[in-house]
Formats: structure tokens, sequence, C-alpha cells
């Protein structure tokens, strides 16, 4: 009994001799920060359209005719759409109608008041007799302006029926098919000026008085690939209040004019100066493969005090060559597992 004992114990023995070894050759990193964070510091942004414009109809109707598709370049001006006005050109037919009758009724009284004109001249009818002639021809021309201006409106809006290109521009989206109903104020169309783009981020608030009156940022778009580099934006415009819930600042940088294949939405990053990079946390980043993805959750291994590897959940962030950016679930200079199946096999 006592030599089973001893063997037992020599077992238990090699198995946690041989657990401590393999947590003393687990290979580990420190998460480091962002290399650019003694200089500066980034903030996250994204190209807008300063003219970005829903088109919508102002009458209801049924869509008999789709000119353009999203991706296409159109003119201002230009027709986009077209709605089934039949019962809004008849309309506009009996209206005018209705107007020449009523200058035919009111020729036939000008050439009545200029007869009674005539016989009150000869004195053979009274000054009432005259009189009634001009009201009558007063009131047929009153009707033929108001008649008139109904015909107008009748014109104009059998023009809504025609849905038009504000501007010059790209057409982003057409949420709309043929046969569809179009409604007042439901977009048909979402249209952007390409010439005219920005660079929107929201600043820190913390990040405000590091910039000075003339501030000088930077920013890259990474979309646009590795030839995009480093840019100095044409103008810098602080909007003059602060987000309650966010406690941002809203950033608007002007684009050159050069810069060729951007749209809305791209993702963008903007460097601020060492300055007002003071307040801003760095950003924490650890190699792609020290993660571990286990179903929906995503998680590192770290050492904890006494060397043993504990598994923990992070929130990512953006990829940058072989490191990922850590938002949550780690500090700088803790050590990260290099091999996470290592490191469970340990743990």
């Amino acid at each position: 009994m006592f030599k089973t004992r001893l063997v037992a114990a020599a077992a238990l023995f090699c198995c946690m001799g041989l657990g401590a070894a393999e947590r003393a050759a687990l290979a580990t990193v420190a998460v480091k920060t962002s290399a650019s964070a003694a200089a500066g510091a980034s903030i996250d942004g994204v190209v807008e359209a300063v003219r970005q414009t829903a088109v919508s109809a102002q009458v209801a109707g049924a869509i008999v005719a789709l000119y353009v598709k999203a991706g296409d370049a159109v003119k201002a001006g230009q027709v986009l759409l077209r709605i089934d006005a039949r019962a809004a050109n008849e309309g506009a037919s009996a209206s005018a109608a209705q107007v020449q009758a009523a200058r035919a009724g009111m020729n036939v009284a000008a050439k009545e008041y200029e007869r009674q004109q005539q016989l009150f001249q000869k004195q053979y009818i009274s000054q009432a007799a005259l009189d009634r002639a001009q009201a009558q021809l007063e009131a047929t021309q009153a009707q033929v302006r108001a008649l008139q201006a109904q015909s107008g409106v009748a014109n104009t809006q059998s023009g809504f029926f025609v849905v038009t290109a504000p501007y010059a521009g790209i057409v982003s989206e057409v949420p709309v098919a043929l046969g569809d109903m179009a409604l007042p104020g439901r977009p048909l169309f979402t249209l952007y000026d390409p010439a005219a783009l920005r660079l929107g981020a929201a600043l820190p608030q913390s990040a405000l008085l590091g910039l000075g009156a003339n501030p000088e940022l930077s920013f890259e778009i990474p979309g646009l690939g590795a030839a995009s580099g480093l840019s100095k934006p044409v103008s810098v415009q602080l909007l003059p209040t602060v987000d309650a819930s966010t406690h941002t600042v809203q950033l608007r940088l002007g684009l050159p004019a050069a810069m060729k294949g951007l749209a809305p939405g791209m993702f963008a990053r903007v460097w601020l100066p060492s300055a007002a990079a003071t307040g801003a946390a760095p950003k924490l980043y650890v190699p792609a493969s020290a993660l571990l993805r286990r179903a929906e959750m995503t998680g590192v291994y770290v050492l904890d005090g006494k060397g043993q590897a504990l598994l923990r959940q992070v929130r990512l962030g953006q990829v940058q060559g072989s490191d990922v950016e850590i938002l949550s679930g780690v500090q700088a200079g803790e050590q990260v597992a290099v091999d996470p199946q290592a490191a469970a096999k340990a743990h």
C-alpha cells in the first residue's frame, strides 16, 4: 500500500512539474501601444458629401418610367423618373378650355361696351345702361384672370409628375422600381455631388485645448490604397456645439480637389498634433495570432501575477498589419500568450 502511494505521489509530482514547465515555456508578448502615440493620436472619420439630397415627389401616382440606376452620373435638370400624369393632364386641358371660353365671353362684353358707348354719346341710352355694360366687361375680365391662374396651377402641378435632378451629381441609391407608387415625401433617389466632399470626425472634448487657433492636422484614407498616404486638409472647421451624450465636437476637414476615387461613407483616419493628443488614450495592439475565437466570443490568454494564463474576452478594433487593435479587455504592458492553443493546454 505504501509503495502504491509513493508511485502515485511521484506521478502527481511529475505532472505538476510538466504543467509548470509548459507555463514557463509559454511564449508571450506584451500589449503594446500605437507607435504614434508619443507624437500624436488618431481619431476615426468618414467621408461625407457636402451636398446629398433625397429626391422625392410632390404628388402621388404610379411610376411609369425610370431612367437612371444607382451609380449613374446625371446633369442638372435631367429627367430621372416619370409618374402617371394622365389625370393631371386632363385637368390642365380642362382649365385651358375654360380660359378660352372666358376670353370669348370677355370679347363679347368688350364689343357690347363699345356699342353702348356709341349709343350713350348719341344720347340713345342712359348712364346707368352704360355703367352696366362696363361692369359686365370688368366682370368677364376678372373671370379670365382667375381662370388663367387656375390653369397655371394645373400646368405647374402637371410638371410635378416629372422628377428631375436638382444638380449634377451621382445617383447613390434608387429604392423604388417601375410600377411602384410614388407618394409625397417618399424618397425616390439619393443624389450627391462628387465635387463637394469633406471628411467628418468626432473630436473628443479633451483634445480641444491642444488644437489651438490654426491646428496642424493630417488625414489618411486607407481605402485609396498605399499611394494615398498622409494628406493635409484644405480647410478645418469645428462646429460650435458639443454633443451632450458623447462629449465630442464635430470636426470637418476640406478634402483636396486632386484626390480621386472618393465616395461618401469611406473610412478615414485623422491624425492630431501631440498637444491635442495628450488627452487621448493610446491605442492598444496585440498580434492577430494571439486571438482565440470560440463561437461568438473573442478573447486572449493573459498571464496573471502568478504566471497563470487566464482567458479574457476582448473587443476588437482596426487591423494594423499583423496586429489587431484592442478596444477593451486588456491594458498596456500585460503579457498575452502568442499561441492561444498552447495557453489553453497549459491552463
